[in-house]
């Protein structure tokens, strides 16, 4: 019995979502493993700053969860004083005192997420996608947006994050940082995290990367 045209339809779908799923991993891996490569001075520097200023280690690891619900630990570089989430929220907060001074320069040209190319490098990540949340934020996603949101990997950047670039300024306006923050700010980040899912491209990539470049550099 021949195949029916919907059959090939959907085979040829699924091929070229295989192959998109692949190309993107290929360019996350050699753009890693270059910027890992040609930045490796600049993190050695900003290791010896963090190491030199406070006691503790260099990263800061935390538990994320990112493709199929799988949990897995995040670098970034320590901006904060060693155990800083014993003494407080797991956001941060305006001027937030658990900050030390290399930090807050970190935090400002958002050096510190660079780490993250370690994550992209082994797999746990992509250059860009949803920002991984802590399971306690994930929790509180709608089954159906936390199902959409997780069947890709998570990114160190998108547009969320381009939106939110000063979101620590943002929730420390607020009476209540982490009350804000679950129900005004996630629900608006959980609306790009979908509409990336659903459009995503390689150029669109692309662009989120440069546009993030932009955004970070023009402050």
């Amino acid at each position: 019995m021949p195949m029916s045209i919907e059959w090939w339809t959907q085979s040829g779908w699924h091929w070229l979502e295989g192959f998109v799923v692949k190309l993107k991993r290929i360019f996350d891996l050699v753009c890693s493993g270059l910027g890992l490569l040609l930045l490796s001075p600049l993190f050695l520097m900003i290791a010896v700053l963090i190491t030199l200023e406070s006691k503790g280690p260099v990263f800061f690891r935390q538990e994320r969860v990112g493709l199929n619900g799988r949990v897995f630990q995040i670098h970034k570089f320590r901006t904060m004083a060693a155990d800083a989430e014993r003494n407080g929220l797991q956001i941060t907060v305006g001027p937030d005192q658990r900050i030390t001074r290399v930090g807050a320069v970190l935090r400002k040209y958002k050096l510190d997420e660079l780490a993250q190319l370690i994550d992209v490098f082994v797999g746990d990540m992509s250059l860009v996608g949803p920002r991984p949340e802590v399971p306690k934020y994930i929790a509180c996603y709608p089954a159906a947006v936390r199902a959409e949101v997780l069947s890709v990997r998570p990114g160190i950047t998108d547009w969320a994050s381009i939106q939110f670039k000063d979101e620590n300024d943002i929730l420390g306006r607020a009476p209540d940082a982490e009350k804000a923050y679950i129900e005004e700010v996630l629900p608006i980040k959980q609306r790009y995290y979908v509409e990336y899912v659903r459009d995503r491209s390689f150029f669109g990539d692309l662009r989120i990367i440069f546009v993030t470049i932009f955004a970070v550099f023009g402050r």
